[in-house]
């Protein structure tokens, strides 16, 4: 049976232990997982209070505590599979949280001047880590595993599946919106012999990209999405949808459609979320991607109305379980060469981030998609290449 539970964080209630104690076990009993036991997935509990901050904070009180070392589960990946596809997250809602809610819903977080934050806070973390972390060319988004053996195998199968979404052609000029460290601009522009533009808010990627594809037709602006002019015969945004915001989506798409020609095509390759009316998470808006607000399909079809025809929609999130999994694995090999510099705090955040991220996606509880859209339609259809 499922039920809610919603306290006050400043209620009496929360101080009676036992009582938390038995309602956190009846919750997580629901998923499998036991407090104590021995199984990879089960929860351990290094320290009190975890019950009394889960159930005022939601999942920033979990996620604090776990970065604080008050518990612990050998396969965090594993634990929150279970927790989220037993929708255990939806049965607790805590009061303080509230305005959380109001403000994600009711706010432009997402504006010029907020824009730039998450840039600078995790973006900008620095060049030598996210090389460590990520494949060779350092792509930053979900990987395509169909018949991909690694990370770096994955990684190039989902550029030229890219590619050949839009069906590049020599010569074409191509705007790549959020181009990271520039690994899809310099892929395409190699293979596919297309001049490109990209935009970013973070100066540590611009700088990285710049000195690593001087040789090519490739031009990498550090601006603002909303700020673009020009016209060009494609566009691609791979994984900075999540960072515009509700408030934004039809301006986003305003933007596109200016800049695409009239016989272009544009690829958005973003992560979703199931339901229309939900709250960014608290933990990961703290301090993982602040201002992030993943979309819906319902949300990103209202903004393209009468703006795009969906031509194609490929959902693969399940592939962004594998690709989280082969960055955790490179974080902790790494690890070694950071932890002097960053602490164990940092470590057990980034771990938490990885691993909770991995279980969403393998739970189902977020998807990654990747839309192909034109402005009026492409004569005589669409089809989507196979590879």
């Amino acid at each position: 049976m499922s039920r809610e539970f919603t306290f006050d964080a400043g209620s009496d209630y929360l101080s009676r232990d036992s009582g938390l104690h038995r309602l956190t076990v009846e919750l997580l009993q629901q998923a499998d997982i036991r407090i104590g036991g021995n199984r990879p997935w089960d929860m351990q509990l290094k320290a009190g209070g975890v019950p009394e901050r889960v159930f005022a904070q939601g999942n920033l009180g979990l996620g604090e505590a776990y970065m604080e070392g008050a518990w612990e589960a050998e396969r965090l990946d594993e634990f929150f599979f279970r927790l989220l596809r037993a929708d255990i997250d939806r049965q607790v809602k805590p009061a303080r949280l509230i305005f959380h809610t109001l403000r994600s819903r009711l706010l432009n977080r997402q504006n010029r001047r907020r824009a730039w934050k998450v840039g600078e806070t995790h973006y900008d973390l620095g060049n030598d880590f996210y090389a460590a972390m990520l494949d060779p060319r350092m792509t930053y988004t979900c990987g395509y595993w169909k018949d991909a053996g690694d990370l770096a195998g994955a990684q190039e199968a989902k550029l030229e599946l890219i590619c050949r979404k839009l069906g590049l052609e020599r010569g074409m000029r191509v705007l790549d919106i959020g181009c990271g460290w520039g690994s899809f601009m310099g892929y395409a522009a190699e293979r596919y012999g297309v001049q490109c533009v990209g935009v970013t808010i973070s100066r540590e990627q611009q700088a990285l990209a710049r000195e690593r594809y001087a040789r090519l037709p490739v031009e990498f602006r550090l601006q603002d999405y909303r700020e673009i002019q020009g016209r060009f015969d494609r566009i691609v945004s791979v994984g900075m949808f999540e960072h515009v915001g509700r408030k934004n989506h039809r301006c986003f798409f305003e933007v596109a459609a200016r800049c695409l020609a009239d016989d272009g095509l544009l690829l958005l390759h973003t992560i979703g979320k199931n339901r229309r009316h939900s709250t960014p998470d608290p933990w990961i808006d703290r301090y993982i991607f602040p201002n992030g607000d993943l979309p819906s399909l319902g949300q990103i079809g209202d903004a393209l109305d009468s703006l795009f025809v969906l031509e194609d929609l490929h959902n693969f999130g399940a592939d962004y379980d594998r690709t989280l999994m082969a960055w955790h694995a490179n974080f902790e090999a790494a690890w070694p060469r950071f932890a002097a510099e960053l602490g164990e705090r940092f470590q057990r955040m980034w771990r938490y981030y990885l691993l909770s991220c991995a279980g969403a996606f393998r739970a189902r509880n977020i998807q990654l998609w990747q839309y192909v859209l034109s402005k009026k339609g492409m004569p005589g259809g669409y089809r989507r290449p196979l590879l």
